[in-house]
C-alpha cells in the first residue's frame, strides 16, 4: 500500500493522525516520538492485538505504516481493511 501524504508541519501532521486513530475502536498508543506513533488494535471477539506504527517522514512528507497480527497465518485482509480506513478518515486533514 502506497504511504499517506500530508502537507502540515510534522508535529500537526502527527497530531492530527493520533487525534483521527484515536477515535477508532478498541485502539490503544502504545509509543509516541516525534516522527512516530504505535498502537494496538485489539479485535472484538477473539480480543487478538494488531501492532500498528506509523513513521513520518518529513522530507518526503510521507507517512510509512506498518500493520501486523501478533499471532496467527492470515488475518482475512483485516489489516489491509484498517489502513484503508484510516486513510479515508485522513485525506484532505493532514
Amino acid at each position: 500500500m502506497a504511504p499517506y501524504r500530508y502537507q502540515r508541519s510534522l508535529a500537526g501532521a502527527q497530531e492530527a493522525l493520533k487525534t483521527l486513530v484515536s477515535h477508532l475502536p478498541r485502539t490503544t498508543l502504545v509509543e509516541e516520538a516525534e516522527g512516530y506513533l504505535h498502537y494496538e488494535f485489539t479485535s472484538f471477539l477473539l480480543r487478538f492485538v494488531d501492532d500498528v506504527e506509523f513513521v513520518f517522514d518529513e522530507e518526503t512528507k510521507l507517512i510509512q505504516f506498518r500493520s501486523a497480527s501478533r499471532t496467527g497465518y492470515s488475518d482475512l485482509g483485516v489489516n489491509r481493511r484498517r489502513m484503508e480506513e484510516i486513510r479515508t478518515l485522513v485525506e484532505g486533514k493532514l
